[in-house]
């Protein structure tokens, strides 16, 4: 082989490699791929667990006295009552799918009153009153996310007082009494611990019965609704 023909050869191996070069040059970056990152899943909620709270509300009703020994009257008939109350309250619930089952129980301080001077009590003033209040319920709701919506029902226990003053023959005494009640609510929870709810309650604390020198027995009645709005801390 000649010289020339090796300086041919050896002049197109230069231009193919430098050819080689610069299209390695213009050929763009390698992409580079990344894992996808897993999206944070958060636990659905759940109204499972034990709470505590306090409670307030305002409450209206109708009392009544009655005593068969006093003809021509022998009744106040119904009176309003009204008043406040506030308090606390304990509970538990279990939450399965969107069913919720729980029991609360809950002691209110209460100054609901009302007074009537009609009928058995014309003349003087009787005055039924009630100073606390309790209740132990069961509540079965459905759940819809952070909402519950409730029914409620069980025991209520609290005083009656009652007094007739002035009068020639006085009636005034203090009895706890244990009766029933019956509502609904609607709970929201804003946090995963802390809900807060509004709720009404039916309460029928029944007869209470008073002595009545030389007249026998005074039948009271207790009979109040309850509205209330609470806040719950949920463990």
């Amino acid at each position: 082989m000649n010289c020339f023909a090796i300086g041919f050869f050896a002049l197109t191996g230069a231009i193919v490699g430098i050819a080689g070069i610069a299209s390695a040059a213009e050929l763009p970056p390698p992409t580079i791929y990344k894992a996808p990152i897993a999206p944070i899943i958060n636990p659905p909620f759940s109204w499972t667990g034990f709470y505590i709270g306090a409670n307030g509300g305002g409450a209206w009703g109708v009392s009544s006295d009655s005593n068969p020994l006093l003809p021509p009257v022998t009744t106040t008939g119904n009176f309003r009552m009204s008043g406040i109350l506030a308090g606390g309250e304990i509970g538990f619930n279990w939450q399965y799918q969107a069913f919720v089952i729980g029991v609360e129980s809950d002691i209110d301080w209460s100054n609901v009153k009302g007074s009537t001077s009609n009928g058995l009590c014309t003349g003087v003033t009787c005055t039924t009153s009630d100073s606390w209040l309790g209740t132990t319920r069961g509540r079965i709701g459905f759940a819809v996310d952070h909402w519950l919506f409730y029914g409620t029902g069980g025991v209520a226990y609290g005083d009656i007082k009652f007094t007739d003053l002035p009068a020639a023959v006085v009636v005034n005494g203090t009895a706890t009494n244990v009766g029933w009640t019956a509502g609904g609510g609607v709970e929201y929870a804003f946090t995963r611990n802390w809900s807060a709810k509004a709720e009404y309650l039916y309460v029928n604390l029944g007869n209470a019965g008073f002595a009545c020198p030389g007249c026998g027995t005074s039948t009271v009645t207790f009979n109040e609704n309850i509205v209330r709005g609470g806040v719950n801390y949920r463990f």
